[in-house]
């Protein structure tokens, strides 16, 4: 019968379009699935990149303070020598006789003065746990010679050391001022006293 032959085929028609809804449906529930495990791993990544982009800003914020901070205010020689007079004359001990600078020595004769750098790029950490004089120390073996507490200081940032105080120039020449290790050879500059005894026994 012909309306049997129709209603036969209509039915088999219906069978498989339920059977590919059926596929469509358990294809569309994998990629939900799948869609879901992947916004969890974007998230993660999400969570991983704000972590390190906020590391990344701290350790930029502290190079950049300490590399900008210093040359609002350079102190020039005279006012290095200024502050270590009145640091001398507070204090009532030390380990070497205090060098109290006397005025005359602000008008020796002007030499180079380094400036502070501004693009320096920290090349490792090995004075990160260093105290200035342990760190000067080193610095000033290594290059053989006195430096001025500019260059010291520009060193000192390229191998990690982290300064606190807002005169950083200020402090170093303080430091090595009260430390019997070093003597100052010029406004500003400082060399190490024992490689002074050694090139004088030599």
């Amino acid at each position: 019968m012909p309306n049997e032959n129709l209603l036969s085929t209509l039915e088999q028609s219906l069978r498989q379009a339920r059977a590919a809804r059926n596929r469509v449906a358990a294809r569309l529930a994998e990629l939900e699935i799948e869609a879901e495990t992947l916004r969890a791993e974007l998230a993660e990544m999400d969570t991983l990149a704000g972590q390190t982009e906020a590391a990344i800003f701290r350790l930029l914020s502290s190079v950049i303070t300490t590399n900008t901070a210093p040359p609002v205010h350079t102190p020039s020689d005279d006012e290095l020598e200024a502050v270590l007079r009145q640091d001398a004359a507070r204090q009532s001990y030390s380990a070497r006789p205090a060098m109290p600078m006397p005025r005359a020595s602000v008008a020796t004769p002007r030499h180079h003065i380094p400036p502070l750098r501004t693009d320096i790029e920290i090349k490792d950490d090995r004075f990160a746990d260093r105290t200035i004089p342990q760190a000067t120390t080193m610095l000033l073996r290594e290059a053989g010679e006195p430096l001025h507490v500019n260059e010291i200081y520009n060193r000192l940032l390229e191998g990690g050391f982290n300064f606190t105080g807002h005169n950083p120039t200020i402090s170093i020449a303080v430091s090595l001022n009260r430390n019997g290790r070093f003597r100052k050879v010029a406004p500003g500059t400082f060399d190490l006293v024992m490689r002074d005894a050694s090139q004088a026994s030599g």
